[in-house]
Order: structure tokens, then C-alpha cells, then sequence
């Protein structure tokens, strides 16, 4: 069983950087892909993978985020992060760390965290 626990959510104004943490429970946390997914308010049943990393370094960014968004991972603290850089208004959602077992980065995740609300004043 995989548990992820993100942290780092605040308010934070249009332009600021922010860092976001997850930290995972398994003595496997090297051999996981890891992604960070998005909620935006009103879109309850849309979560938009937002970027990934699996373990040997390959990466994903949505257009959205690319050039802004920064993924990496520390296989010694079993943990990902999330760096956010220039932020904009439309960035505000509940951010979720989540992992899976293949190698896939866009592949279906099966491990989410609870979530930590990202909010960015204009």
C-alpha cells in the first residue's frame, strides 16, 4: 500500500513561487512514477495531470504549466516536489500527489494523496 501525503498549499499572489511536498510511505518509492494532478474550482470531476516523473528521470508537462512548473524527486526522503514558478489566478486548485507502478507517465495512477488547496490572488 502506497500513502502520500502532500503539503506547501497557501495563498499566494499572481507572480509569486511556491513549493509543493509530497512524501510517500513505501520502501519502493524509487521504482514509482510520480505525478501531481489539479482540481479547479467548479471542475469536481476533472483532474489535469499537470506534470510526472517516473524513476528513471523521464518527465511530463502539460502545456499549461511548461516553462513554469518544475517536478523533481529525492528517492533518499521518499519524497516529490512540485516548484511553481510565475503563478497565475487560473493555477488556483486543490493540487494531488499521486503515484503508480508502471513506467508510463500519463498511464492510469492508482495512489493519491488528500490534496493541498493552491489558491492565487490576482
Amino acid at each position: 500500500q502506497v500513502q502520500l501525503v502532500e503539503s506547501g498549499g497557501r495563498l499566494v499572489q499572481a507572480g509569486d513561487s511556491l513549493r509543493l511536498s509530497c512524501a510517500a510511505s513505501p520502501r519502493t518509492f524509487s521504482s514509482l512514477t510520480m505525478g501531481w494532478f489539479r482540481q479547479a474550482p467548479g471542475k469536481e470531476r476533472e483532474r489535469e495531470l499537470a506534470v510526472a516523473i517516473n524513476w528513471v528521470g523521464s518527465t511530463y508537462y502539460a502545456d499549461s504549466v511548461k516553462g513554469r512548473f518544475t517536478i523533481s524527486r529525492d528517492n533518499a526522503k521518499n519524497s516529490v516536489y512540485l516548484q511553481m514558478n510565475s503563478r497565475k489566478p487560473e493555477d488556483t486548485a486543490v493540487y494531488y500527489c499521486a503515484a503508480r507502478t508502471g513506467y508510463d507517465v500519463r498511464g492510469t495512477y492508482d495512489y493519491w494523496g488528500q490534496g493541498t488547496q493552491v489558491t492565487v490572488s490576482s
